[in-house]
């Protein structure tokens, strides 16, 4: 059984900006890309935009880009989004662990499918990825089921 329980506090503020994909688990969606970004920002209707980057292949392949956007249907629990790239059909993304100073964060969903490592920078250091893997681990998933994602060095 996997636990799929979410920050108790998230200031969407402070998650804004740029969160670099760490490693994933495999989906259609994403197969093939590296250097992958995610950047979040407010629009004018109070939602938030999404702007996912990635590159076909290598770091020099052709860019990927998928605009989307994001909600929170119940501000108590502001740590459970949903997010849509396709028309109205919106998919959770659960913030399931976060760092206290937003430098990295644990993002799953209600299916046991998705499962993303993100953080500021492009890389972690191997302390802290094996501390992630290790929070993954304690909650259940398949942690050989990631896939490390190649980034750029800042």
């Amino acid at each position: 059984m996997i636990d799929k329980s979410v920050v108790k506090e998230l200031s969407i503020e402070k998650y804004l900006g740029t969160w670099y994909e760490i490693a994933r688990y495999d989906h259609k969606f994403e197969r093939g890309l590296v250097g992958v970004t995610a950047n979040y920002s407010f629009c004018d209707d109070g939602k938030i935009k999404v702007l996912n980057t990635g590159f076909k292949e290598t770091l020099d392949g052709p860019k990927s880009q998928a605009i989307g956007k994001a909600k929170i249907p119940d501000a108590t629990v502001p740590s459970k989004l949903k997010v849509s790239f396709f028309w109205i059909f919106y998919a959770d993304y659960f913030v399931l662990e976060l760092d206290e100073n937003y430098q990295w964060a644990l993002i799953g969903s209600k299916s046991d499918n998705y499962l993303w490592i993100l953080s500021r920078t492009p890389q972690v250091g191997e302390d802290l990825y094996r501390e992630l893997l290790a929070k993954l681990t304690k909650r259940g998933y398949d942690v050989n089921k990631l896939i490390r994602v190649k980034q750029k060095t800042l």
